[in-house]
């Protein structure tokens, strides 16, 4: 995984993924974009994040780790201390 390499498993259907898509576009910020509802292998692994609940968006990074359903301001606060903005 590169540095800054970033994934959101998403649904079309889901408010807060178009928000955190949003916040991606405005920052200028490259990521790759997994459509649970067509992907049964992406859903399974959200549900393993989150210990059987289907929230989104997950977004997880490339230290290991992952957010559910953040803020703008806690996303924001993660990519910058990943140095990505």
């Amino acid at each position: 995984m590169s540095k800054n390499q970033i994934t959101m498993y998403s649904a079309d259907w889901c408010g807060d993924c178009r928000r955190s898509k949003r916040l991606f576009e405005e920052l200028n910020v490259e990521y790759t974009l997994i459509d649970i509802e067509s992907d049964s292998a992406a859903e399974a692994v959200v549900l393993k994040i989150n210990g059987g609940m289907r929230s989104i968006p997950v977004i997880t990074f490339s230290d290991g780790t992952h957010l559910t359903e953040p803020s703008d301001n806690d996303l924001k606060a993660k990519l910058q201390a990943l140095q990505i903005i």
